[in-house]
């Protein structure tokens, strides 16, 4: 008999090289290709698993990225929406890495504050500063104004 895991692995084939983002919490895959900056023009080839069981957390998202290994402002951006997520590097068809995304205490340049009226949305010559004041769930204040972000993190990136 057939297992769910199983029934996936025949959908979707292994890469040779390149990224595997897991543990995505359901729904957040296509913020993830947003934050790569992957579009309907891409070359890669992408894999996109959506609302996958996962005994860990219920459901989950998957994205493999062929040929292409993760910049660390990229994976500090995917921290945000997906502070669980695990990432493996694929070289030669086999993870040569495996790391779980590290949220910094400090968010620079990575999303827009809230507050319309804040500093950093003017035409100031400076960054959006977002302190962490908690990594799970997610809840963030804006340096220069303290507005809050705790939910839709999505819609506040750059």
């Amino acid at each position: 008999m057939e297992t769910k895991l199983d029934e996936i692995a025949m959908r979707v084939t292994p890469i040779g090289n390149g990224t595997v983002i897991d543990h995505i919490p359901a729904g957040q895959a296509l913020n993830v290709l947003k934050i790569l900056g992957i579009d309907k023009t891409t070359e890669a080839t992408i894999s996109v698993l959506m609302n996958v069981s996962s005994r860990r957390s219920g459901k989950k998202d998957i994205v493999k990225v062929e040929d292409r290994e993760l910049e660390e402002d990229e994976v500090n951006k995917i921290s945000l929406i997906a502070p669980g997520a695990t990432i493996n590097i694929i070289r030669g068809r086999r993870v040569v890495e495996k790391y779980t995304v590290d949220m910094p205490d400090l968010i620079v340049g990575v999303l827009r504050c809230p507050n319309p009226s804040c500093i950093s949305n003017t035409n100031e010559p400076i960054k959006s500063q977002l302190l962490v004041k908690s990594k799970n769930p997610v809840a963030l204040r804006c340096v220069y104004c303290e507005q809050p972000i705790t939910e839709k993190i999505a819609d506040y990136l750059i």
